[in-house]
């Protein structure tokens, strides 16, 4: 439950006032009754002071949704459209603003936000809108001999009103990328950003009303008390993105009123290293896809490399050569490289490093500084594999690297583990990607690069097993977000007696026939001139 002391300023151009904000207690104003234009800062902060966001306000919330739902506003291709143009407005307006708030809840790197949490929503957004009439479309599908003569379509429609509980890594696109979704589909929408990323929750609390309809979309900011109240409600899709503790209290919330969940989790996320690969150029997509993902924390981020003894050594050195080449002698320093989230983070990453025998371990890296909460780009060989770095997520800048004999013992290594949200291979050898692909169970694999496969708007972003389940981008979002509806469509021609009583003999020498593909038979049984 975080809290602040000192007042946050809104990065929106269009406010002009310091606004005295506790994320526990403030929630998008729309919900409640307008305040005056008038009130002086005081009062602002007394109201916000007294307004806590509980059980109450939450199905007041939830009820309201659900009657601009009802009047069916949401399903209209045009109400979409506007709200997915005032989503793509908002980003291009508003980038300065939302680059300012990522730096300051993680520091991270302009060039890094710009590429993970703008373009990479812009697009998805870009993609929305240029796909959405053909996915709203209904599907013809063919009918059988049964339906005979008949039409058949499934229609895509809303689920209703739906909430999206957001995570910290990415605060902005992980917000934004399923709220585009859920748009498309024609559902009223709650969005409940994370506190962690306070900065960025604040900004997308004020901009979302500005840009879309607040009548059918809204923001609820706070912690655990908003949170819990928000799960108590009856939704008609839950979709949460942070890690397995909270998803399974998110789950066992939505049994309550049979609510179906999409829960975005994460992993241990393996990377596996052949000795046919050109070294340099795997050390920095290993790079890329660790220290350059917000400092490793990131749930698609490389969490641990297996390779042959042999190998390992080598890999390192390329791996050391690399980082001084992106981070500079010393990484610490760097302006290009997110710091830890807040204290609470930074302890736990060190607490993996202060476990007994893990110290003797670390072959590069290894420096902390609590103060500016930052942690060298660090890696380890061969860690015990008892260790919390080996069996625990790590989301941070370590980096264990875990040796085997051939690299065949590596599946059974990540076989032996939950499955992870993405697996990642780096390997020359055509049949051990194939043997890699047809054995190992993860969310997503991507071969010789990490991270890049939830780039692509056609591949589903998603988990299995303890890593997630359901998926979403592109089009993955909206059916994800949307009830597939078999419709049936039959004239009052052709109808057969077949189905009606009283059965004759023959009727079940006809229907014997049919589900035997013979249709001569089927005439001859009909005509009388053969019995069954």
């Amino acid at each position: 439950m975080g809290t602040l002391a000192t007042p946050m300023t809104s990065f929106s151009s269009s406010s002009c006032s310091t606004e005295l904000v506790l994320p526990h207690t403030r929630y998008s104003n729309q919900f409640k009754s307008e305040r005056s234009s008038s009130a002086v800062l005081s009062i602002m902060a007394e109201e916000e002071e007294r307004e806590v966001f509980d059980a109450n306000d939450a199905t007041l919330l939830v009820e309201e949704l659900r009657g601009h739902f009802n009047l069916g506003k949401t399903k209209n291709y045009e109400w979409r459209v506007a709200q997915l143009k005032g989503i793509s407005k908002m980003i291009v307006e508003k980038e300065k603003e939302i680059i300012m708030a990522l730096q300051q809840d993680l520091s991270k790197p302009e060039t890094e936000a710009f590429v993970s949490e703008i373009l990479l929503t812009k697009s998805s957004c870009e993609h929305a809108l240029k796909s959405l009439q053909s996915w709203m479309n209904p599907e013809k599908v063919k009918t059988s001999i049964m339906t005979f003569p008949s039409s058949a379509e499934v229609v895509s429609e809303p689920l209703g009103v739906v909430l999206i509980i957001s995570t910290w890594n990415y605060p902005f696109s992980l917000s934004v990328e399923p709220v585009i979704g859920a748009i498309a589909a024609g559902n009223a929408v709650v969005l409940k950003p994370s506190e962690v990323a306070p900065a960025t929750s604040k900004l997308l609390a004020d901009l979302l009303p500005q840009y879309l309809d607040k009548t059918n979309i809204r923001v609820v900011e706070g912690s655990v008390p908003e949170t819990t109240a928000l799960l108590e409600q009856k939704w008609d899709k839950i979709f949460y993105t942070g890690n397995g503790r909270v998803g399974r209290i998110v789950m066992a919330a939505a049994v309550k009123h049979l609510t179906p969940v999409v829960l975005e989790l994460g992993g241990k996320c393996p990377a596996v290293v052949d000795s046919n690969v050109d070294i340099q150029v795997t050390a920095r997509r290993i790079i890329a896809g660790k220290w350059a993902c917000n400092n490793g924390q990131a749930c698609i981020s490389v969490d641990h490399i297996i390779t042959t003894k042999e190998f390992a050594p080598k890999l390192i050195d390329a791996l050391r050569t690399e980082l001084e080449r992106s981070l500079g002698k010393d990484a610490m320093q760097s302006n290009d490289i997110s710091r830890i989230v807040n204290l609470h983070h930074f302890r736990r990453l060190t607490k993996l490093l202060d476990e007994d025998g893990i110290s003797s371990k670390i072959v590069l890296g290894g420096r902390t500084d609590e103060q500016d909460l930052k942690i060298a780009p660090t890696i380890l060989l061969d860690v015990p594999e008892d260790s919390l770095l080996m069996t625990e997520e790590i989301f941070g800048p370590l980096l264990p690297i875990v040796t085997v004999d051939t690299l065949e013992d590596s599946f059974n290594l990540i076989l032996s583990k939950p499955k992870p949200l993405a697996a990642y291979l780096f390997s020359n050898d055509e049949e051990l990607q194939k043997k890699f692909i047809e054995n190992i169970s993860a969310g997503g694999i991507t071969i010789n690069d990490a991270v890049l496969h939830l780039t692509v708007p056609g591949l589903p972003f998603g988990g299995v097993g303890e890593s997630g389940m359901g998926a979403y981008h592109g089009k993955f979002s909206f059916d994800t977000f949307s009830h597939k509806k078999a419709v049936l469509r039959r004239s009052f021609t052709g109808d057969s007696t077949l189905r009606y009583p009283p059965y004759e003999p023959r009727y079940l020498g006809m229907l014997k026939a049919l589900m035997n593909g013979n249709f001569l038979r089927v005439i001859l049984v009909a005509s009388g001139l053969y019995k069954p």
